[in-house]
């Protein structure tokens, strides 16, 4: 009798671990699925279906995408932003923004977090095979902030000194493959590494010319004594990989704009009054998708 006992709970005992060690299997396996998997975006049907279009904006990139002090939205992508769901769903009241940094711009779109990014993306071969682009509407350079009482003129003078950047912008790459002697002080977000120029943690800082030249307007003692850098890049919308029927009325929208001149009417509405005359409009804008 005993020995028909303790079978049983041999038995039970085995039959439990096969089912937690199967379980503990199972989830393992699924998370290693789960580990740089991509959620299916929804297709343009269903955006239109649903009413409402997820498009990824920074938070705190002035004046390109910004919360003002009233807690709204703002800029020269969110403009943009508005126009798209006018277009798409009727009504610019039917975008959700989701604010996004610099170093998940990808990350959102592949997860299924956001329908569109707006977020000053350059487009870059790397990025290009991980997300489709759409048409450009915009075009920009690098350029390098520093204060006027030790303003850096010359990329050589960062040599051996500190230049901030946030991560996952092609600032980061552009100095890491071609100025190693520079030592980078990297950032999640623009607000982090501003103020941290604005303190005194780094000897400058660069990211998009347009972008430093509107600080510096706004921030008295800085200037950008390095205005174009790089390459002259261009920005644009991105979807997921694959979703090809949002990405072609994009590129459609974008090109039938061009009959109003919209994105010049964004650079109006959302730029000069930061850049004034300082930057000409001719130098930033694309219009129709195609780069000049």
């Amino acid at each position: 009798m005993k020995k028909k006992i303790l079978g049983v709970v041999l038995a039970a005992t085995l039959l439990i671990g096969a089912l937690t060690g199967c379980g503990a299997s199972d989830k393992t396996a699924s998370a290693a699925s789960d580990a740089g998997s991509t959620t299916q975006a929804r297709t343009l049907e269903e955006i239109q279906a649903d009413g409402t279009v997820k498009i990824g904006v920074f938070s705190d990139k002035n004046p390109f995408g910004y919360v003002d002090s009233n807690g709204e939205v703002q800029g020269y992508d969110v403009y943009f932003a508005k126009r798209i769901a006018k277009d798409l769903l009727g009504s610019e009241d039917k975008v959700e923004f989701v604010f996004v940094e610099a170093a998940n711009r990808v990350e959102y779109l592949e997860s299924g977090k956001v329908d569109i990014i707006l977020a000053n993306f350059t487009v870059t071969e790397e990025r290009a095979q991980k997300v489709d682009f759409a048409l450009p509407y915009m075009k920009v350079a690098l350029g390098v902030v520093s204060p006027d009482a030790a303003l850096i003129t010359d990329v050589a003078q960062l040599d051996g000194k500190t230049l901030i950047v946030v991560k996952g912008t092609t600032a980061e790459t552009y100095f890491t493959e071609n100025h190693p002697n520079v030592n980078l002080l990297k950032f999640d977000e623009y607000q982090e590494a501003y103020d941290a120029l604005a303190d005194g943690r780094g000897d400058a800082f660069s990211t998009d010319n347009t972008e430093v030249l509107a600080w510096a307007l706004q921030n008295e003692g800085f200037s950008v004594g390095i205005e174009s850098i790089g390459n002259l890049d261009s920005i644009a919308p991105a979807v997921q990989k694959g979703n090809t029927e949002l990405l072609n009325w994009i590129n459609t929208e974008i090109e039938s704009l061009a009959d109003e001149q919209f994105f010049h009417a964004d650079f109006e509405a959302t730029l000069a009054p930061v850049y004034g005359a300082s930057v000409d409009p001719e130098n930033l804008v694309v219009e129709g998708g195609k780069l000049n």
